[in-house]
């Protein structure tokens, strides 16, 4: 799991979103109300959609494109339990909640890198 994890306000403006998702290489993020809970997720496809039907980016809000209701998982989730949410509801990411806040997320490479064993090592300053 990630955590934190930076999650859009629902009234974040989509080119803000956006510039958030490319600098930090996001394919997605929650969009989470002030007290914590996911309220929707927001991807590049969303924002791809928005675009091809020449809506302007700086004009939209997450609320305005988001997926929701959104899927979750709990903090305490099994291992077997993500990998399910992930593939029965085909997304690539799934925040993941404590008492109904957002604290984290899981992504499907998460998982992948998860059970793979690590035969590459990296020397020297990064």
């Amino acid at each position: 799991m990630h955590g934190p994890v930076l999650a859009a306000t629902p009234r974040a403006l989509l080119r803000d979103i956006a510039m958030e998702l490319v600098t930090n290489h996001y394919t997605g993020m929650p969009v989470a109300a002030p007290d914590g809970r996911v309220v929707g997720v927001i991807s590049e496809a969303d924002l791809v959609r928005a675009l091809r039907e020449g809506k302007q980016l700086e004009n939209l809000t997450a609320t305005d494109v988001m997926t929701g209701p959104p899927v979750t998982i709990d903090a305490d989730a099994s291992f077997e339990e993500v990998m399910e949410s992930l593939e029965d509801y085909r997304i690539v990411r799934v925040p993941v909640t404590s008492e109904g806040k957002l604290v984290g997320i899981i992504t499907r490479s998460d998982v992948i890198r998860a059970v793979l064993e690590p035969e590459f090592i990296a020397f020297g300053k990064p």
